[in-house]
């Protein structure tokens, strides 16, 4: 039996900006132009970011919000797979380091259970989008997590690990294990698409 070796893909640029309207839409401008796989456009807000649906919505400080730009061998299909990657990474990260109890929906927004009103709430959300540029196929990977950011009192639905366990936790820390479990996940993908 031959074995496959998939290298373990780690990000090789990241673009980091303090405030934006949307990564989702930055990301779109740079992997026209060229911008390689494995770039990360990161933001500590948006203005405009963008939901699966098309709507804008505003996703203030404290959260982590990140659009990453893949160039995967196999285009077809990918875009699904990639979304349960990412929203699979996200409910990891928030259970194996936080403890904190999650699902994914099959939209791939993931779900934290608030036990302090006794119901699951939106936490984390993911918007994977498939383009062809030039025969370039690539594949952007949207990810909003609510980690420290404070919600409006209307968005009762939704929720943030501050307000789950209580105090601000690392960005950093948590973004470095997101991307270290999403890395796991689209080897394992990439190993069962092949």
């Amino acid at each position: 039996m031959k074995e496959t070796i998939v290298p373990l893909q780690r990000v090789k640029k990241v673009i980091g900006l303090e405030v934006i309207s949307s990564t989702q839409d930055l990301a779109l401008e740079l992997a026209q132009k060229g911008e390689p796989s494995a770039t990360l456009v990161l933001a500590c807000e948006q203005t405009a970011a963008r939901r699966q649906d098309g709507t804008r919505f505003a996703a203030a400080e404290g959260g982590v919000y990140f659009t990453l730009i893949l160039r995967p061998l196999q285009n077809e299909g990918a875009a699904a797979s990639l979304a349960r990657q990412a929203a699979l990474a996200a409910a990891d990260t928030l259970g194996e380091m936080f403890a904190v109890r999650t699902k994914v929906k099959p939209d791939h927004s993931v779900l934290a259970w608030d036990g302090k009103n006794r119901q699951w709430k939106k936490i984390a959300g993911v918007l994977v989008e498939s383009f062809a540029a030039e025969n370039q196929p690539f594949v952007l990977v949207g990810v909003g997590v609510n980690v420290n950011n404070r919600l409006p009192a209307r968005e009762k639905e939704s929720t943030s690990l501050k307000q789950i366990i209580g105090t601000e936790t690392s960005k950093e820390l948590f973004l470095d294990g997101l991307l270290d479990r999403f890395w796991t996940h689209y080897a394992h993908g990439f190993l069962a698409v092949r």
